[in-house]
């Protein structure tokens, strides 16, 4: 009977720090989903010529639990599955300040935070927009980074050239995918 009593209280003390840090884990929301996926105001809107018909309206993004030493962060909307052979960047937000934890949707970007190019051609969010008939994984990244400002970034900067750099600098990332079928 001690045998078990006493290994039952280790096993329940040694949990108590697994728990504690699978509460600190670095995680990203999605605000705004109906039923596990993007609103039509998130979609992508006629003037792009995809065939969508949404308002192209950046949803609301929230994270937590940052990794110690974060400077800034980077945010990434990126459809695995577009028919690109490569898939497709659908928003990059570089040199998020470090004491922000969220975007919300249809609000300026905080001060200093700089929208890039997406695989569009253009700084912005690009709302999702599978071709029709296909359901499309949706992957949101934030990616604490141990620099305040990303080097040699513009608005111009490419897609490739922000993951380059965020990844250089990369202390943790904060994944979430969303499904979008049309």
């Amino acid at each position: 009977m001690k045998t078990w009593l006493y290994t039952a209280v280790l096993m329940g003390l040694t949990a108590l720090p697994i728990t504690a840090a699978a509460e600190d884990k670095f995680t990203v929301q999605v605000g705004g989903l109906q039923n596990g996926h993007f609103a039509q105001r998130h979609l992508l809107s006629e003037a792009y010529g995809f065939g969508c018909t949404g308002g192209n309206i950046a949803p609301t993004i929230s994270w937590k639990n940052a990794p110690k030493g974060t400077k800034s962060f980077v945010l990434t909307m990126y459809d695995k599955d577009a028919p690109t052979g490569l898939g497709w960047m659908h928003w990059v937000v570089a040199n998020i300040p470090a004491n922000v934890s969220a975007l919300p949707e249809n609000q300026p970007l905080p001060q200093g935070a700089l929208q890039t190019r997406t695989d569009g051609g253009t700084a912005g969010f690009m709302g999702a927009c599978p071709p029709k008939g296909q359901n499309h994984r949706y992957e949101i990244t934030v990616t604490a980074v141990d620099v305040a400002t990303l080097p040699n970034i513009t608005a111009d900067a490419t897609p490739a050239l922000v993951g380059f750099f965020a990844n250089a600098h990369a202390l943790g990332k904060a994944k979430v995918t969303v499904r979008q079928a049309r």
